[in-house]
């Protein structure tokens, strides 16, 4: 069986976030910038300063018989899963999926 390749774009908001916190992203807000992002399996964190809300991009492969929806899951769990580990909240979580398998490539023609 083939597998699919997913663009997701998981968006959400900061939660609760103390002082410290919001000194931390403000101070490495340039690492999180939307021109260096990148689409990696483990996902890259973008945010603007003041931190309030953010976009997790990252690429999703899975079995072609698995749902769309199902990457976006499965992206979600992976952004909710970076949060945790830097030690931040967030509110619900929504994405978006592209198939790259899908995707049409206009060529200039000669």
């Amino acid at each position: 069986m083939s597998d699919r390749t997913y663009r997701v774009i998981v968006r959400g908001t900061f939660a609760d976030l103390d002082e410290a916190q919001r000194a931390a992203l403000i101070e490495t807000a340039a690492e999180h910038d939307l021109l260096s992002a990148t689409l990696t399996d483990e996902g890259t964190l973008i945010y603007e300063l003041p931190p309030r809300n953010f976009t997790f991009r990252c690429v999703v492969r899975q079995p072609a018989d698995a749902d769309d929806a199902d990457a976006v899951q499965r992206a979600c769990e992976r952004a909710a899963a970076d949060l945790t580990n830097r030690g931040l909240r967030h509110n619900a979580l929504r994405g978006t999926a592209t198939s790259l398998d899908d995707m049409k490539i206009r060529r200039p023609r000669r």
